[in-house]
C-alpha cells in the first residue's frame, strides 16, 4: 500500500514512513493511494468475533505487508488488553432502534484511546526498524493529548509535546495531561483557542528545517494511523446490529473531522452505511459547508462541549481529495482560498456526492443540555456532553426507523462532571483508578501564543536535539 498526499506534490510513501511523516511535506495530509475494499462475505465473517480479531482483518490491507500478521495481532491484543470493557467498544441500546457506542473504556475514557493505544505500538515497532527517535508534537482541545500522554508517556526513543488552549478544556482533561510525571512528557497551555493550537503545530510542520532538527513526528488525526484504527468501530458495530445483511447510519459528534472520516473509510470499503451524521455544536462550520456548499471560517465560541470547538477542520481536507477525484491541485487552490481569505465555496458536483453520504446538523447549548437530562431521564444512565450532541442531531436527522442508528459515545460522563451535574442534579464519578486525579502535582508551562517561544522551549528539551548537541 503506497501514500499520497491530498495536495500531490509530496512524495508517495509506504505505511511506516507515512506514519511517521504525519503532515505531508506539501502540507497536505496522506491517505491510500486506493481505498481496500472488503467483500460481503468477508464483513459476514466478523460476526462473533472479538474486536482485536476485527481490528487485524480491517487494518492489515492498510500496512502493506509492513508487519507481518503474528507481530501486528500481538500489538493489538497488548492496545486493547488496556481497555477496561472486554468488547473494547460495547453498544448500548437507548432507544427502540437506537444505540451508543461506547468509545471510552480505554485508560483515558475518550475515543482517542481507541487509535493512541495501537498508534504507540506502531511507532515503536517502526522506530525500532529504522533506529530512529523522533518528537511528537500535538495539539489537543482536550482528549486528542491526554490519550496521546498516556499511550507514549515513558518511550524510551519519543519525546512528547502537547499544546492546549488554557482555561479551554475541562480539569479533568487538563489533569489527566498535566499529571503524568514521565520526563518525556511536556504540556504547553497558551492563550488562545484550539485553531491556534493547530495552526501552531501545523506552523512547525511547515517549518522544514525546525521538522528535520527535532524528527517531528504528529499524532493529531492530521496523522493517517489516528484515522486507520478509528475505522474498526464502525464494522464491529455495524456487523453486531446485522450488518452487512442490513444497512446502519451513524451519528458523529464532530469537530476535526477525523472520527467520521473513519465512517467514510469503512463505507468506501464496503461495510453498508446508509448515512453519516456530522453532529456539531454551535461552532458549526461543517454542517454550514454541507448544507450551504460554502466553509467559511469564524471565531470559537467556548461551549460545554470544548473539544468540539473549531473552526479549522484538518481532516475536511481528505474528503475534499475524493470530492475531487483525487486532483491535488483543486485542493490545492481550495486551501489557499482558506488560507487567503477565510473560506472556499465547495462546487455543485462535489457537495452533491457529499450529500449522499452525509447529512450535518447542529446542537446549540440549550439542546445539548435538554438532551443530557432526557437521555438520563429515559435511560437512566448519565452521557457526557459530545454525545449528547450526537444524540440531539441523531433525533433531529432520524431517517428509516427501521435502520438501526448507531451515536458515537465519545467520552465518559465525569471528564465533563460539571455540565453533566448541572443539567441531571447527579455527578458522575471517575472509575477507582483516577479517583485521586484532582489531588495529583501538575506539570505544564505558560507559554506565549507564539511561534518561536514555542520551537524554542521544544529545541531545548527534544533529546533528538540534546543527544545531537551532547554528541
Amino acid at each position: 500500500m503506497k501514500y499520497v498526499s491530498t495536495r500531490g506534490e509530496a512524495p508517495e510513501l509506504d505505511f511506516e514512513d507515512a506514519l511517521l511523516t504525519g503532515l505531508a511535506r506539501d502540507g497536505g495530509l496522506y491517505v491510500p493511494a486506493v481505498w481496500p475494499r472488503l467483500s460481503e462475505a468477508q464483513i459476514a465473517g466478523f460476526a462473533g468475533k472479538s474486536y482485536v480479531e476485527v481490528a487485524q482483518e480491517v487494518i492489515e490491507p492498510f500496512v502493506g505487508g509492513m508487519i507481518s500478521s503474528a507481530e501486528l495481532r500481538a500489538m493489538l491484543a497488548q492496545a486493547y488488553a488496556t481497555f477496561d470493557h472486554r468488547a473494547v467498544a460495547p453498544l448500548r441500546q437507548v432507544g427502540d432502534n437506537d444505540w451508543v457506542l461506547e468509545l471510552f473504556h480505554g485508560p483515558t475514557l475518550a475515543f482517542k484511546d481507541v487509535a493512541m493505544q495501537i498508534l504507540a505500538r506502531l511507532f515503536d515497532h517502526a522506530l525500532k526498524d529504522k533506529g530512529r527517535r523522533l518528537t511528537i508534537v500535538g495539539a489537543t482541545s482536550g482528549d486528542t493529548g491526554s490519550a496521546a500522554i498516556e499511550a507514549f508517556r515513558g518511550r524510551d526513543a519519543i519525546d512528547i509535546f502537547i499544546i492546549h488552549p488554557k482555561g479551554r478544556v475541562s480539569e479533568v482533561q487538563r489533569r489527566q495531561m498535566t499529571t503524568v510525571p514521565d520526563a518525556n512528557v511536556h504540556n504547553i497551555a497558551i492563550d488562545g483557542s484550539f485553531d491556534d493550537c493547530q495552526a501552531l503545530v501545523k506552523a512547525m510542520f511547515n517549518d522544514m528545517s525546525f521538522r528535520d532538527d527535532v524528527g517531528l513526528a504528529g499524532v493529531n488525526s492530521i496523522n493517517w494511523g489516528r484515522v486507520m484504527a478509528q475505522i474498526v468501530y464502525y464494522f464491529t458495530a455495524a456487523v453486531a446490529l446485522g450488518a452487512p445483511a442490513r444497512k446502519v447510519s451513524f451519528s458523529v459528534p464532530t469537530g476535526n473531522f477525523g472520527d467520521i472520516f473513519a465512517g467514510y473509510v469503512a463505507r468506501e470499503m464496503g461495510l453498508p452505511i446508509e448515512k453519516l451524521l456530522v453532529a456539531t455544536n454551535v461552532n458549526d462550520i461543517l454542517a454550514r459547508a454541507l448544507n450551504t456548499g460554502r466553509y467559511d471560517t469564524g471565531s470559537v465560541t467556548p461551549t460545554i462541549s470544548p473539544s468540539m470547538d473549531i473552526q479549522v477542520s484538518s481532516n475536511f481536507e481528505r474528503l475534499l481529495f475524493d470530492l475531487y477525484g483525487r486532483k491535488g491541485e483543486d485542493v490545492t487552490r481550495l486551501m489557499q482560498q482558506l488560507q487567503q481569505s477565510g473560506g472556499f465555496g465547495i462546487g455543485e458536483a462535489e457537495l452533491a456526492k457529499a450529500r449522499a453520504c452525509f447529512l450535518a446538523a447542529s446542537a446549540d447549548e440549550a439542546a445539548t443540555k435538554a438532551t443530557l437530562q432526557s437521555s438520563f431521564a429515559d435511560t437512566g444512565t448519565l452521557i457526557d456532553p459530545h454525545t449528547a450532541v450526537g444524540l440531539a442531531v441523531a433525533q433531529k436527522l432520524r431517517g428509516d426507523a427501521a435502520i438501526p442508528m448507531i451515536t458515537l459515545g465519545t467520552a465518559h460522563p465525569a471528564k465533563f462532571a460539571a455540565p453533566v451535574e448541572a443539567a441531571t442534579g447527579v455527578a458522575p464519578q471517575l472509575p477507582e483508578r483516577m479517583a485521586d486525579i484532582l489531588d495529583r502535582e501538575e506539570r505544564l508551562e505558560d507559554l506565549p501564543n507564539d511561534l518561536a517561544a514555542i520551537k524554542d522551549f521544544i529545541r531545548a528539551r527534544s533529546r533528538v536535539c540534546t543527544d545531537e548537541m551532547g554528541a
